[in-house]
């Protein structure tokens, strides 16, 4: 298989196995918001993922290579305002998420985080410089129609939830968008997982003592938990960003529908209409779309190039 095609086929599987741990992390964090602010829940949170970043560092430190230079280099930026961009993004969206879902049922969060490829298609022209195809805007299209389909009540059930949720949608989708840009010019995969979390912790610490809760073990617990899905999410996340553009990469978030529907039903006991099962299907149908026609574009670039093609 040629290498455009690993490359695509890679960052896909890459994808879905980040739907299953964001889900996670979300669902944990629904069922903390009712308990806790979320400057508790991400003064925790980014100080642990930050501290296994650093502890991953130190792991991969071999022979007689100092760890302190093992971790200068792992940790290393050189695009650091667009990290100081992302980062900034990365907090503000982590608030927005955490009152979109303790005010909104999950499933509808969900309809917010598929306008995620749209936005991402709109920001990686002047962001990335990517020319987005005329089919690849009626994919998105046909994602937001399935979008449509799953939002309930229609525009008249809009409320303060769903301004926060779309607000979360745009800065989270900034964030991806830059951490495409960032992946571009450097290597340091756990930088761009460090430095987001780390603010996280540094902004969230000054309003801890003001909002701080006693924590049972279960929910300690749990946040370590939150913690461990969410390293695992961004790791994967940023490393299927290398592979695929990110207007490719956003609408196969969207299979997360599928875990968030599970966890919401089995965990919150909230049901899902057949309307919004069948917008997911629209949504999603429109993200695998996407990822074939990084398989197809593959092939012409390596065609052209006169390179010899293999079927997959």
């Amino acid at each position: 298989m040629m290498r455009a095609s690993s490359q695509a086929l890679t960052g896909a599987l890459l994808v879905v196995v980040y739907t299953g741990f964001i889900a996670s992390a979300d669902g944990i964090t629904k069922l903390l918001a009712g308990g806790y602010a979320p400057a508790q829940l991400y003064a925790l949170s980014g100080a642990m993922v930050a501290g296994l970043c650093v502890l991953s560092c130190s792991l991969a430190a071999r022979g007689t290579v100092p760890k302190r230079l093992v971790l200068l280099r792992s940790l290393r930026t050189d695009c650091r305002w667009a990290m100081g961009l992302r980062s900034a993004a990365t907090v503000l969206a982590a608030v927005c998420f955490f009152y979109a879902f303790r005010l909104l049922p999950f499933a509808e969060v969900f309809v917010f985080i598929g306008l995620m490829p749209l936005l991402a298609g709109l920001m990686s022209g002047p962001i990335l410089g990517e020319r987005v195809r005329l089919v690849t805007w009626i994919a998105l299209a046909a994602g937001c129609a399935g979008v449509i389909c799953v939002f309930p009540g229609g525009v008249a059930a809009l409320s303060g939830g769903h301004g926060v949720a779309l607000a979360a949608s745009f800065l989270g989708t900034l964030s991806i968008t830059l951490s495409r840009y960032i992946g571009r010019h450097e290597s340091n995969v756990l930088a761009q997982v460090f430095y987001p979390n780390l603010a996280l912790c540094l902004c969230m610490l000054p309003a801890l003592p003001f909002v701080w809760q006693p924590m049972p073990v279960s929910d300690v617990l749990w946040a370590m938990s939150y913690a461990v899905a969410l390293f695992g999410a961004r790791w994967l996340l940023v490393a299927a960003l290398r592979l695929l553009p990110s207007y490719a990469v956003t609408p196969l978030m969207n299979l997360q529908f599928v875990w968030m529907v599970a966890i919401g039903a089995l965990i919150f006991g909230e049901a899902v209409r057949p309307e919004a099962w069948a917008g997911a299907a629209a949504i999603m149908a429109s993200g695998l779309y996407l990822v074939f026609d990084q398989f197809g574009m593959g092939r012409t670039m390596l065609g052209r190039s006169g390179v010899p093609q293999t079927d997959p």
